[in-house]
C-alpha cells in the first residue's frame, strides 16, 4: 500500500469515527428528550389521577363558578405550568408572564369572536377570566364557535367555553355568567377587570358598554363587524376614531361621539367593504307566532342575522387576545397601523370651511360652530368620504360647504364636494345677504333627497342618545 492510499484510508476512518460519534450524541440527545417527556407525562397523569375521585373532567361545565376553589389550582405543579407556557415565557420573559398570569379579563359576548379570544387568552397564561353571555349554543353556532360541538347544542355558551378552558388549563379560574350586561348594573359584572373584551352584536348594548368603560377608566377592546366579509388581509387593529368602511364601526363611532367619546378605544375591524348581503330570512312559521320584533329573547336583540364566514370572527377574536396579551405583559403593540391618518386633512377642511364661511357672511370669522371632530363626522361618517353630487366620486380635492345658505351652519347642513363643485355651489347659490338659487335648483331634487336623508340619520342618532 502506497503512502497516498494509506493516508486516504486514515482520513476515511477518522471521518467514519466522527460520524459515529455525532450519531451517538444525536441518539443520546433524542433519547434524553424522549425520557424527559415520558417523565413529564407521568407527572401530569399522576397530578390528574390524584383528583380523579373529586372531579369528572367530562362534566366540568356543571361545576360552580370559579369563585369556588379549583381543585387543580393549588396542587398543579409550577414546573408543569411553565413547561406548558414555555413559548410564552420565551416571548414575554418572566416579568411579562407574571403580569399575564395575574391578569383578569372579562369577555362580554361569547359567540364566534368571544369564544376564540377566551381560548387563546387561557392558552397563553391568563389565569382569571369571566365569561358573560345569556345565549345558548344552536346548530348555526357551530360554523364559528371555538368550543361548541353537536353535544353542546342547547347548552349555555359560557358553560361550553368553561369546560374547554378547564381542559386546557388546570389552574385557570373561570367565572361563567349566564347573563346579559346592562349599564344599570354593569359594575358588578366588570368588577376587578384588567381588560374587557366587547364582543357584543347588539349596537345599543355595545355602545352602552364602551361608554361605561370609558367613563369608569376600565380598559376595553371592542370587536366590530365580522359578518358578511371574507378577506382576512383586511383585518386590522386601530383606535375607534381611525376605522373606515365598516358599517358597524361607523354607527358605533357616531353614537359614541355624540356621547362625548371620540377616541381612546382600541378595536379590531375589517376595511373590506361588505358585499350585497341581506339578513338571513326568518322561516314563515316564525312570522305566524306574532310580530317579528317580539320574537327576540331581549328587547333590541336581532332575531335575524347577517351571513358569517366562520374564520372571520375567529380572526377577530385572535386579534383581540393578542392585543390584550401584549398590553398585560407590558409590551404593547405601540403603533397599530391605521388605514388612514387624516388629522391634517380635517385641519385643512376646517380652515377651508372657515374661509368659505367668511366669504359667505362677508365678515371675518375666527371660530366656527363645528370643530375637527365634527369635520371627521361629516366627512367620514355622514358622507363616507365622497362627494354629495352624483356619481358620488371620492374627491381629489375635497371641501366642505354649507348646503342651504338660508339655514345656519350645522353638522347636518354641511356637505362634501369636489373643489370645482363647491365653487359652482358658492357662485350659483350666492352669498348670505344675496341668495340667488336654492341648492336643489342647482343640483336637482335627487341630490336634495340624499342630503335630507343623511341629515335625518343624524337627527335620529341624536334622539337615540338623548
Amino acid at each position: 500500500m502506497n503512502f497516498h492510499s494509506h493516508k486516504t484510508q486514515l482520513i476515511a476512518t477518522a471521518v467514519g469515527a466522527s460520524l459515529a460519534t455525532v450519531g451517538v450524541f444525536s441518539a443520546y440527545s433524542a433519547y434524553t428528550r424522549r425520557l424527559r417527556r415520558k417523565h413529564l407525562s407521568e407527572e401530569i397523569q399522576q397530578s390528574l389521577s390524584t383528583h380523579k375521585s373529586n372531579l369528572d373532567v367530562n362534566n366540568l361545565a356543571s361545576t360552580p363558578p370559579s369563585n369556588s376553589q379549583d381543585p387543580f389550582a393549588g396542587d398543579y405543579d409550577e414546573e408543569l405550568i411553565r413547561e406548558q407556557l414555555a413559548r410564552n415565557y420565551a416571548f414575554f420573559d418572566d416579568q411579562g408572564m407574571a403580569k399575564i398570569r395575574g391578569g383578569t379579563v372579562v369577555i362580554v359576548g361569547c359567540g364566534g369572536v368571544g369564544s376564540w379570544a377566551a381560548v387563546m387568552l387561557v392558552r397563553s397564561g391568563v389565569s382569571k377570566i369571566r365569561l358573560i353571555d345569556f345565549d345558548y349554543v344552536t346548530l348555526s353556532s357551530l360554523n364559528r364557535h371555538a368550543t361548541a360541538g353537536l353535544t353542546d347544542v342547547g347548552t349555555p355558551k359560557v358553560k361550553c367555553i368553561e369546560r374547554t378552558l378547564k381542559e386546557i388549563s388546570r389552574w385557570v379560574e373561570v367565572d361563567s355568567r349566564i347573563d346579559i350586561w346592562r349599564k344599570e348594573e354593569g359594575g358588578e359584572l366588570l368588577e376587578d377587570a384588567d381588560w374587557v373584551i366587547d364582543a357584543i352584536d347588539n349596537i345599543t348594548t355595545k355602545v352602552d358598554l364602551l361608554k361605561y368603560c370609558h367613563d369608569h377608566q376600565i380598559k376595553v377592546f371592542s370587536s366590530m363587524g365580522a359578518g358578511a366579509k371574507c378577506d382576512p388581509t383586511r383585518i386590522q387593529i386601530s383606535d375607534i376614531s381611525s376605522t373606515v368602511y365598516d358599517p358597524l364601526a361607523r354607527s358605533v363611532r357616531r353614537r359614541l361621539r355624540l356621547l362625548g367619546v371620540s377616541s381612546g378605544i382600541p378595536v379590531v375591524y375589517s376595511t373590506e367593504v361588505p358585499g350585497e348581503v341581506k339578513l338571513l330570512p326568518l322561516p314563515e312559521e316564525e312570522f305566524e307566532k306574532g310580530p317579528v320584533k317580539e320574537l327576540g329573547v331581549f328587547d333590541d336583540f336581532r332575531v335575524r342575522i347577517l351571513p358569517v364566514l366562520g374564520p372571520l370572527p375567529s380572526l377577530f377574536g385572535l386579534h383581540a387576545a393578542t392585543y390584550i396579551l401584549c398590553e398585560l405583559a407590558g409590551k404593547p403593540i405601540l403603533n397599530p397601523l391605521p388605514i388612514k391618518n387624516r388629522k391634517k386633512l380635517y385641519e385643512r377642511l376646517l380652515r377651508d370651511l372657515l374661509h368659505r364661511e367668511s366669504k359667505l357672511t362677508g365678515q371675518i370669522i375666527n371660530k366656527l360652530p363645528i370643530d375637527e371632530d365634527d369635520v371627521s363626522l361629516i366627512f367620514e361618517d355622514v358622507h363616507r368620504g365622497r362627494s354629495v353630487i352624483p356619481p358620488h366620486n371620492v374627491p381629489s380635492r375635497p371641501v366642505l360647504v354649507r348646503w342651504d345658505i338660508s339655514q345656519p351652519l350645522t353638522v347636518d347642513n354641511c356637505v362634501v364636494m369636489e373643489f370645482g363643485e363647491a365653487e359652482k355651489h358658492s357662485t350659483e347659490c350666492g352669498m348670505l345677504e344675496q341668495p340667488l338659487k336654492r341648492p336643489e335648483d342647482v343640483w336637482g331634487k335627487a341630490v336634495k333627497k340624499v342630503v335630507d336623508r343623511r341629515a335625518e340619520e343624524l337627527r335620529r342618532e341624536r334622539e337615540w342618545v338623548m
